[in-house]
């Protein structure tokens, strides 16, 4: 890691809101592009991160991976000997309307369509295109835009609504006699 990039996370860790970190990779033009309406959780500065653009509205998890490298060149320059390869790089494009989960890895040459969401966990290694969920190793089409609000129709009383980050005893009783009323 070089001494800049090493101070750059450094700094991103001093920085407690999303909306500070965001402001703070904006400003120093860490990242090729970064649009308006964006929460970067994580406090990593990847590898070349002049290769990645995220775009309008985007909602980024903790614990996103991106890879914009390939580092089997130096496997193979011993491998082989006589061959030289070089090693791989590629760009990372976040298009609108994005949501990217927890413990998701994006790998180089991936765009995100717009309207997309990508599971946490998932490892993405092409195109996800838009209006799209995706999930799993490696991420694949799990449902629509459209499924996916369909799914989301909340399934508890809005007066139960958690507020602050606390829910109210009555959401709680309420989640669980659902959960368990499916299951017995």
């Amino acid at each position: 890691m070089t001494k800049k990039r090493l101070w750059q996370t450094l700094r991103l860790w001093m920085k407690l809101s999303s909306k500070d970190r965001v402001e703070y990779l904006r400003k120093k033009k860490i990242f090729n592009y970064i649009g308006e309406n964006v929460t970067i959780m994580d406090r990593k500065i990847p590898l070349f991160p002049e290769l990645i653009r995220i775009h309008n509205n985007v909602r980024i998890a903790s614990n996103v991976t991106f890879i914009t490298h390939d580092i089997t060149h130096f496997m193979l320059n011993t491998k082989e000997g006589n061959v030289v390869y070089d090693e791989v790089v590629g760009c990372i494009e976040i298009m609108d309307n994005v949501f990217v989960g927890s413990n998701v890895s994006i790998l180089n040459n991936v765009r995100i369509g717009p309207n997309a969401i990508v599971a946490a966990g998932a490892v993405v290694s092409k195109d996800v295109p838009e209006n799209s969920v995706v999930g799993g190793v490696p991420a694949k089409i799990i449902c629509s835009i459209d499924e996916y609000l369909q799914k989301r129709i909340i399934p508890y009383p809005s007066q139960y609504a958690p507020k602050h980050q606390t829910v109210s005893s009555e959401l709680v009783d309420f989640m669980w006699n659902e959960f368990l009323s499916c299951r017995s």
